[in-house]
């Protein structure tokens, strides 16, 4: 098995597919692991140690695809990637569909690639293993970027995270208590905050404030609760997540206007829209504006501000999956492993994934049928 790691071109995207030491397992049960120059630089991750871990340093974004089986990416596929893959490739990567224009899954399609969407993979308890190591890291980083961005000369209100004795502390508002809002609750809690996580899953809010123990506010997602717990936050934490889906608008624009100025809005759902109707992709070099004198963080690929850590994560939820398909072939582990198939979005010319079909108007095609086939 050929598998090629690349070197991401995305605007500050600092991850890369896999560690040296992922590269040393797959190399140790004979598969060819081709990395491109400088792919781990920025995760401080050198060419030496994917040369001592027994990977092959080539010198293209080409060379890579053309030599490989298998090809690992972090951010989404650009047009130029795409152009690159060869018929009948598979490619693990973030794609998004939600949010993706229509010319990447039609190219998808025509090459015959195998596309697997990081964001889709399953584990045997159903959750989303790869999302779920990303979102704890941006759980954590909302919480610090909001604690940053309160300060006055960021253009927040000039408000401390905690308290001291004799001053209140800021009003952390959470939108969602999935992974991202669990920690960040537990980040901001920690840190002297008042905090209100909210959500319409009773149990998840049971859980949260279990785990607090109830030090933690939260409420039942309406718009009422949310446009009343909106206006009175310094800092808002966009943490909703629909799998495979765009993210609803849960605040609107007129209640943007109604916050306190100089509050700071963190979307870390921005990679599939942004819960906040006033949200725009930013990056990590130029990571916020100013809009109705409320700071926005949107940063789709947040946990790349801590990308050693991040892909650490990665590799360590990952190679598990790229190790069954060096040891397997890709379509018998597709077969085997129902949770890795769920991931699977385009396959042999279909379109394997219910929400991107119904996206971009395609009929869809079971992935387990046409491995029967």
């Amino acid at each position: 098995m050929n598998i090629g790691i690349m070197k991401e071109v995305f605007p500050s995207e600092r991850r890369v597919s896999l560690t040296p030491g992922g590269v040393q397992t797959l190399t140790g049960m004979g598969a060819t692991v081709y990395i491109e120059r400088n792919a781990g630089a920025l995760s401080f991750f050198s060419d030496d140690e994917y040369n001592a871990a027994g990977g092959t340093i080539v010198y293209s974004p080409e060379e890579v695809i053309s030599r490989s089986d298998i090809v690992l990416k972090v951010a989404p596929p650009t047009e130029n990637e795409l152009k690159l893959l060869h018929d009948g490739q598979t490619l693990f990567s973030a794609f998004h569909f939600a949010l993706a224009k229509r010319k990447m899954i039609d190219m998808l399609l025509k090459k015959n690639i195998t596309a697997i969407a990081h964001e889709l993979i399953e584990n045997e308890r159903g959750d989303l293993p790869i999302v779920q190591t990303m979102a704890e890291i941006a759980g954590q980083i909302s919480i610090q970027v909001a604690a940053h961005y309160l300060q006055t000369r960021e253009g927040g209100r000039g408000v401390l995270l905690g308290s001291i004795p004799g001053v209140r502390a800021a009003e952390v508002v959470i939108l969602g208590a999935g992974t991202v809002g669990r920690t960040a609750a537990r980040v901001a809690l920690g840190l002297g905050a008042n905090v209100t996580v909210i959500d319409k899953n009773i149990s998840r809010l049971r859980e949260v404030a279990s785990l607090s123990q109830w030090r933690i506010s939260t409420v039942v997602s309406d718009q009422y609760t949310i446009e009343r717990a909106v206006r009175e936050a310094d800092a808002l934490i966009g943490a909703v997540l629909l799998k495979g889906e765009r993210t609803p608008h849960l605040v609107s624009e007129a209640l943007v206007k109604q916050m306190k100025p100089g509050s700071v809005i963190v979307d870390i759902s921005i990679d599939q829209g942004g819960c906040v109707e006033t949200s725009r992709p930013t990056t990590l070099l130029d990571p916020t504006y100013i809009m109705h004198g409320i700071v926005h963080y949107c940063v789709p690929n947040t946990a790349a501000s801590v990308p050693r850590t991040a892909t650490v994560g990665w590799t360590n939820v990952l190679l598990p999956f790229i190790r069954e398909a060096t040891e397997l072939g890709i379509e018998k582990v597709l077969s085997a492993d129902t949770g890795l198939a769920k991931g699977v979005c385009t396959f042999r010319g279909h379109c394997t994934n219910a929400a991107a079909a119904k996206v971009f108007d395609l009929k869809f095609a079971d992935i387990q049928q046409l491995l029967k086939s």
